[in-house]
Parts: structure tokens; sequence; C-alpha cells
């Protein structure tokens, strides 16, 4: 059987984008009309964020019980039953406990999804299409969210409450078709005991730490380039370029959500064809241009939307960068735990810009933060630039010939 087309992979990641936007935007802001308080709100968007923060902890089970794409079927249905449930539940003060229990148990469910994805993308994507396959899964990403979000908040808003959660979740349900299209990964450890199993993933994720490409990869994403910090802060630095309230949701929203899948695809496109790391970094000096290039530019609305749009751009190449450069980095044995191993690894840095940046801001304005964002980022680069050039073995010992690309 020959390798599915990575489309397959935008379709199978849409569950995990519709729920963090159907919680985050369309949930809270019914909640939010019917009187529920911020911090009723805010703490239902904090139990849809937990289970990421710990995924790692069930990503084994993936790799060492039932298969990849029983996983996948048995997770999206739970998610798309679950969000088709809490379409009926009315969004209202009294219902807030069901919902933020609901909210827990479906934000572990299509983790489960995304990792199911991911291990089949893992085993059944060609070497040279490792980007294509990362820019059209983190496609799937950010257009289910723009789906959940922005089309579920229109269904909520100009149909009726109950509709955005009654087709999304029935938009989770018919994603499962596309397994159709798919292998299913061959497990070399199917057949010994669990423990040894569970030990097999334990040396295949330390296995990531002994090879350079590991390594770099590693490094490549523990440094703060490509984070897109910037963008957590454009509500608070709006009115620095006199943009209203709806130019804000605009940029933040549905535009942005659009973009950033262009910016993934043509990011996938990109990394098979310069390199996956050499990518990544790329993409981390554009959006250091972008950041400078916003702070010098006029303080208008217009310039607002043209800067932000271009850093959403950037940002889903940096996106599809990411996973096509994790592909490569783990291979197809125990694939769940490595790619989430990685993804946790990625989120330090932009946890630690999106503080700097917030401080950058307070001391030296939205101008200076914008500056000193790229400043870091080119850094950054810099930086691993010059551990790769020190790493890379000498020329004479290179084979075959292809090796001699710049990581």
């Amino acid at each position: 059987m020959g390798f599915a087309h990575p489309i397959v992979f935008l379709i199978l990641y849409l569950p995990f984008g519709i729920v963090s936007g159907y919680i985050g935007v369309t949930v809270a802001y019914l909640l939010s009309r019917a009187g529920s308080s911020i911090t009723e709100i805010a703490a239902l968007i904090a139990l849809s964020t937990l289970p990421q923060t710990w995924k790692l902890l069930w990503a084994p089970l993936v790799d060492t019980t039932l298969t990849a794409k029983r996983w996948y079927l048995l997770s999206t249905v739970i998610t798309g039953l679950i969000v088709l449930g809490m379409a009926f539940i009315p969004a209202q003060q009294s219902a807030i406990r069901l919902l933020d229990a609901l909210t827990l148990i479906v934000n572990i469910a299509c983790s489960v999804s995304a990792m199911s994805c991911e291990s089949l993308m893992a085993g059944d994507t060609a070497p040279e299409q490792m980007g294509r396959a990362g820019g059209y899964s983190q496609a799937g990403n950010l257009g289910g969210a723009g789906l959940g979000g922005g089309a579920g908040l229109w269904m909520a808003q100009h149909v009726a409450p109950w509709s955005a959660g009654a087709v999304l979740g029935v938009a989770c349900l018919i994603c499962c078709v596309a397994l159709w299209f798919l292998g299913e990964p061959a497990r070399v450890r199917s057949t010994v005991r669990y423990a040894t199993r569970l030990l097999g993933v334990a040396k295949d994720v330390w296995s990531i730490g002994r090879s350079r490409l590991g390594l770099l990869t590693v490094l490549l994403f523990l440094l703060p380039m490509g984070t897109a910090a910037a963008s957590n802060l454009w509500p608070a630095i709006a009115t620095d370029w006199r943009a209203d309230g709806d130019t804000v949701a605009l940029v933040n929203g549905v535009l942005a959500g659009l973009i950033s899948m262009g910016g993934c695809l043509v990011g996938g496109f990109l990394c098979d064809y310069i390199g996956r790391r050499s990518g990544y970094s790329y993409f981390g000096i554009l959006l250091a241009l972008c950041a400078a290039g916003m702070a010098l530019a006029p303080r208008t609305p217009a310039m607002f939307v043209v800067f932000t749009s271009a850093y959403s751009f950037v940002t889903g190449l940096a996106y599809a960068a990411f996973s096509s450069a994790t592909l490569e980095a783990i291979g197809k044995e125990s694939a769940a735990t490595q790619y989430n191993v990685m993804a946790c690894v990625a989120n330090v840095p932009i946890v630690a810009m999106t503080v700097f940046d917030g401080w950058a801001q307070t001391r030296w304005g939205s101008g200076g933060m914008l500056y000193a964002e790229g400043l870091v980022g080119v850094v950054a680069v810099a930086a691993y630039a010059a551990v790769a050039l020190a790493t890379r073995k000498p020329l004479a010992a290179i084979q075959p010939p292809q090796e001699f690309k710049f990581p």
C-alpha cells in the first residue's frame, strides 16, 4: 500500500482544533451572555488546557495498546458525542459544573485523537513529504479552531445556540472516515509483555538524546525562535495602533485562522525542499523581521491589520516546520510519545517569551517589545547555527552526499 496524501492528516486533526475553538470561543461567549462571571469562564478555559500539559502521561498508551486507528476512532467518537451533548446543555450558570466536567473529559479524549493522528502520520508519511504532512496537520489544527470558534459562534448567534455544538459534534464524527485512506503502522513489540513494551517506549524516547539529529531538534525547539509570542498580546497593545475592538476580533479570529492555515500549507511544502530544521530557523528570522517591521511602521489601524496578518502567516510557516522537524527526528516507533515530548519542549520558550514580551512592553512600550522579540529571535537562530556547524561531521566523513545539507 502506498503512502496517503497528506491532506488526510488535515481532516484527522480537525477534531482537536474544533474542541479548542468551540469551548474557548463559542461556549465561553454563550456563558458570558448568560451572566457567568469571568472567573467561571476562565476556569472553564483553563480546564480545557489542563490535559494538554499532562498528556505525555497517557501518550505511551497509544504506543503500546490497541492500534493507532482504533485509538483514533474511539477517542474521536467520544469527542464528537460529548460536543454533540454539550450543544443541548443550556450555557448558563446552573450548568457550569457539568460543563466543567465535560470540558475536562472531552479535552482528554481529543488529546488522544491528536496523538493517534501523530502516530499514523509518522507511520504513513513518505520521507520526502514530511514537511507537507506537518503543514497539513497544523492546518487542520488551526482550521478546526476556526470552525469551532468562528463558525461555531456564528451559528450560535444566527441559527440557534444548540446548532453550533450539534454541527461541530457531527463534523468530528465524520472525520473518522479519513482513516479508510491510511494504513496501520506496524509495531515491532506488539507481541511482547506490556512491561517490555513500556520499556521499549522509554528507550525510543531516550534515543532522541543519543543522536545528533535528535539533540539538534530539541535545541531548536528550546531556543526562543518562531514562538509567535507577540500574538498573545495583540489585544493588549492594539490601542497603540488605534485599532478598535472589531479590528482586534478580525485579526485574532477567523481571518488569523485562515491566514495561518495558508502559512501551514506553504510552510510544509517549503520544508520538504529547504530542510525541516533549516525551515524552522528561517521562519524564526521572518517572524523577527515581521516584528521589527511592525515597530517601524506607522501606528495606524491599517498597519496593525497588515503586520498582524503577516505575523499570522509566518506563524503558520513555523507551525508546519515544527511538525515536519519533529516527524523527521522521531522516526516511526513510539511516535505518539516522542512527538508529545517534542511538543512539551517547544512550549517552554513560548511561555517564556510571552512573559518576556509582557515585561518588555511595560519597560519599553510596544515598539520596544517588538524590537526585543525580534532581536531575541535572531540571536536564537545564530546560536543554533553555531552549534549545528560546530557539531557537523568533517566533509570527507559524510556519506552519502545529500547529508551535506545545512541542518
